[in-house]
C-alpha cells in the first residue's frame, strides 16, 4: 500500500512540474506534448489545424507516459494510462480547458481558443491506471520522426568572405 501511494505521488509532482511529456499510443512511436494536470491527470489537447499531433489515443484506450525532469531533461518515471476524451462542452471539459488554456503558447487565436479547440480539436484526459514502469539501463533512444526539415546544408560560397570583412573593419 505504502509503495503505491509513493509512486501515485512521484506521477503526480514529475507530471505536474515536468514541460512535456513523452506519450506513447498503441502501435505509434513516442511523442512529445504539452500538458496541465487537472484533477487526478495530464490533460492533452490537439488533432487540430495548429495543435499538436495526438497519433493512438483513442477514448477507452491505453496510453505509455513518460515524464522527464524539467532541469536536466532526463526520464523520472514511466507510468501506464488511461485515455479518457471529454464531450466538448461538459463541465468538466470546461474547467478542462481553462487549464489548458493558461499553459497554451503562442495561440493564433487568444480568447477565441476554446471555441475553436470545442469545434476542431480532442481533449484528452490521460489517467493513471497505477502502475509504473522501471527505469531501464539504455537510453531507449530512438530515430527521429521522417521529416522533409533539414538542419545541415552547406554555408553560402560568399559567408566567408562576408566574415572576413567584418573583421578586417573592427581592426581598423
Amino acid at each position: 500500500m505504502t509503495s503505491e501511494l509513493l509512486n501515485q505521488a512521484l506521477v503526480e509532482e514529475a507530471t505536474k512540474k515536468s514541460g512535456l511529456i513523452w506519450v506513447k499510443g498503441p502501435g505509434v512511436p513516442a511523442r512529445a506534448l504539452w500538458h496541465a494536470w487537472h484533477e487526478g491527470a495530464a490533460c492533452v489537447v490537439g488533432d487540430g489545424p495548429g495543435e499538436q499531433p495526438l497519433p493512438g489515443l483513442a477514448d477507452g484506450g491505453l496510453a505509455e507516459v513518460t515524464v522527464r525532469s524539467k532541469d536536466k531533461g532526463g526520464r523520472l518515471v514511466s507510468w501506464s494510462a488511461k485515455v479518457v476524451e471529454l464531450v466538448s462542452g461538459s463541465e468538466e471539459w470546461e474547467a478542462t480547458v481553462a487549464e489548458l488554456k493558461g499553459k497554451r503558447l503562442n495561440a493564433p487565436d487568444g480568447e477565441a481558443m476554446p471555441a475553436r479547440w470545442a469545434r476542431e480539436c480532442r481533449v484528452l484526459r490521460l489517467e493513471p491506471t497505477g502502475t509504473t514502469a522501471p527505469l531501464p539501463d539504455g537510453s531507449l533512444a530512438e530515430a527521429p520522426l521522417p521529416s522533409p526539415a533539414t538542419t545541415r546544408q552547406p554555408i553560402p560560397a560568399g559567408l566567408p568572405r562576408l566574415l572576413l570583412k567584418k573583421k578586417r573593419r573592427q581592426r581598423r
